[in-house]
């Protein structure tokens, strides 16, 4: 007796197809276009995670720095001055701060103006 396996191949273009509903044009109903375009996506997800950390770095430097300039001073100076204040808050704080606790702010840029 022959056997064919049709169940598992239909269970398996079924998971894939479950993944990739959503996508665009055949990339969605075609197995080899839903194949490629999801593993390209993992490819992308994978490389967009590491991104994503240097992304959020340079938004919040730039906010900082925009706060920064706001007072006066550059960010480069700023931040030199809270090393050598032994100031030990990460960039993602100090952009919450800039943002949010604008009083708290304007005294550590008034500390680091200070050091200078």
């Amino acid at each position: 007796m022959r056997v064919k396996g049709a169940s598992v191949s239909n269970k398996k273009r079924a998971k894939l197809f479950k993944i990739t509903k959503g996508y665009w044009g055949q990339h969605k109903n075609v197995y080899r276009r839903a194949r490629e375009a999801y593993l390209a996506a993992l490819s992308r997800a994978y490389v967009d995670r590491k991104r994503k950390k240097r992304d959020f770095r340079r938004l919040w430097i730039t906010r900082i720095s925009a706060a920064v300039r706001a007072e006066g001073m550059s960010y480069s100076v700023f931040m030199n001055a809270l090393k050598k204040l032994d100031v030990n808050m990460n960039r993602k704080m100090l952009s919450e701060l800039a943002i949010h606790d604008i009083s708290a702010f304007k005294e550590l840029v008034e500390k680091a103006k200070a050091v200078k």
